[in-house]
């Protein structure tokens, strides 16, 4: 009877000693999704910084200052939401991508046009085929909206899973001041380095001409670099918001009150 309770009592201490890994390992389990899902997902998101930041817009490595450029001036990006003028939409019965000028034109005349520049900004391991010094043919980087792992190869089945995105859609900022503004403007607007970002491309569909009361980046943790980017595009070029875009922005700015403009200074 003896050795049958001594082997119980040890049966115990083995059983008490597996729960408690269990447990450690659960705690271990939690701590990494939590971390996933505030910090984690937004370090995956590559070289995008929270609050100060100097944020990837230029270069000088390949791109040259735009002539004429809109400045952004370093402040908070809360601050810099006050000073929009908030407005309603006007039409867009009127919009024309023309408008904007020719798509991806190489307004920086280093030899290259807006879309390959971005792609270079913001790719990896940077592949460009033999007979090009421009075109970029492959890469990959932690995709800023998903927070995933996107790997690009050109090609005509392939080249779309990789999109620029407008951060401020031409459609929206057309509907809040742009046809306002003169041609060239609207041309710079377009290929601004500060209004583009690479980004997944069937999130960039989704988003179409959303502003931030429709649409925000799936990843969380990209939201307050998003919507200040926003801010200051529409700071420089002197778009307004519309009370609801403005409500957005400002739930999303206050849980990063020290977030930064993306300003541009070369």
């Amino acid at each position: 009877m003896s050795i049958t309770w001594s082997a119980y009592k040890r049966a115990r201490i083995r059983s008490r000693r597996a729960w408690a890994i269990l447990a450690l390992a659960g705690a271990i389990i939690a701590g990494s999704l939590s971390w996933f899902f505030t910090t984690g997902q937004f370090e995956a998101a590559g070289p995008w910084q929270a609050g100060p930041s100097t944020a990837p817009v230029f270069d000088p490595a390949w791109m040259k200052p735009l002539p004429n450029a809109a400045h952004v001036r370093r402040q908070k990006a809360a601050e810099a939401l006050e000073l929009l003028e908030v407005k309603g939409r006007s039409s867009k019965d009127d919009y024309d991508r023309a408008a904007f000028g020719q798509a991806w034109a190489d307004v920086d005349h280093n030899g290259c046009d807006t879309r390959n520049d971005i792609l270079r900004r913001d790719l990896a391991d940077v592949a460009f085929p033999s007979n090009s010094g421009c075109k970029v043919a492959a890469g990959h980087f932690k995709e800023p909206y998903t927070g995933f792992d996107i790997y690009f190869r050109r090609g005509q089945d392939s080249s779309g899973a990789v999109q620029i995105d407008h951060v401020v859609a031409l459609a929206d900022a057309w509907q809040k001041g742009a046809k306002e503004l003169s041609v060239q403007q609207r041309q710079m607007l377009a290929n601004d380095p500060l209004n583009l970002v690479a980004a997944d491309g069937p999130q960039n569909v989704k988003k179409g001409a959303g502003d931030a009361a429709t649409w925000l980046p799936p990843n969380k943790n990209f939201r307050c670099h998003y919507v200040a980017r926003q801010v200051s595009v529409k700071t420089a070029y002197k778009l307004w918001v519309t009370q609801p875009e403005k409500d957005a922005m400002k739930r999303v700015l206050a849980g990063c009150p020290e977030q930064e403009t993306i300003y541009n200074d070369r």
